[in-house]
């Protein structure tokens, strides 16, 4: 079962966005959305009107590692103080695009949220609604903006647990930083030192195979530009220039 705390202090809690799910049915939901928070470093799950949380249940079975914090740390908290407390960000798959079948308008996509966010002074939180409705237009007006991912005007709607995954990827960032499992390619990339040692084995092998010295040029400004699109890390080019290196060297078997 989540913590009940109608007065849940925001300023204590993780500087990323809160996740909000309010009334959903589905314990299984609930569980797919704090595995997601998990995946991508969001840390705080409130619950408006939440199914039962049963441990051994499928919430916890979805979950994954969410199970041993995200989960169990969920709060239950009202809509009345979500939306009193936090900046709220409502996510709905129809947005009508326009000021006036909409009972708010403008919205943002999850990708435009990312790089405004960080400039919202307040603590804010990501508002996902019921399964099957949504959040209701009550509720809305009640909600400080409106988040919608664009997906095919014919089929909009995701399901709860993919619509918050897919958000929660695109803020990862306001979570992780740039501390992901994604190796750091620029550190990871040959040095300039070692592409020059690289293409000077090149410029040593075709002296020994007598390629036409007016072909040489050609074929090395060829050679750099195959590498230059491999990107080469610095253990792929020590590789080439000891195997470069050995057949410049190998005995004349004429």
């Amino acid at each position: 079962m989540c913590e009940q705390s109608p007065a849940a202090d925001p300023s204590a809690q993780s500087a990323a966005p809160a996740v909000a799910v309010v009334d959903a049915h589905s314990p299984g939901n609930v569980g797919t959305i704090a595995r997601a928070m998990k995946n991508f470093g969001f840390e705080t799950l409130l619950l408006v009107d939440p199914p039962d949380l049963d441990p051994d249940g499928e919430a916890y079975g979805f979950a994954g590692h969410a199970r041993e914090d995200v989960l169990p740390n969920a709060t239950e908290i009202t809509f009345d103080h979500l939306v009193e407390t936090y900046h709220t960000i409502g996510c709905t798959a129809v947005t009508n695009e326009d000021d006036r079948s909409h009972v708010r308008f403008p919205f943002s996509t999850p990708a435009d949220l990312a790089d405004r966010l960080p400039t919202v002074e307040a603590r804010t939180a990501l508002v996902f609604g019921r399964e099957r409705v949504g959040l209701t237009n009550d509720e809305l007006a009640r909600i400080d903006e409106i988040c919608s991912i664009p997906a095919s005007s014919e089929y909009p709607v995701l399901n709860l647990g993919q619509a918050a995954t897919v958000t929660l990827y695109e803020l990862r960032t306001l979570a992780l930083g740039d501390a992901t499992q994604l190796p750091d390619v620029e550190r990871v990339r040959a040095s300039p030192s070692s592409e020059r040692r690289l293409y000077g084995q090149w410029e040593t092998l075709l002296e020994e195979l007598n390629h036409p010295e007016e072909k040489r040029e050609k074929t090395m400004r060829m050679i750099r530009r195959v590498y230059g699109r491999a990107d080469l890390t610095e253990r792929e080019a020590n590789t080439f220039i000891g195997l470069l290196r050995r057949a410049a060297e190998r005995p004349d078997l004429e």
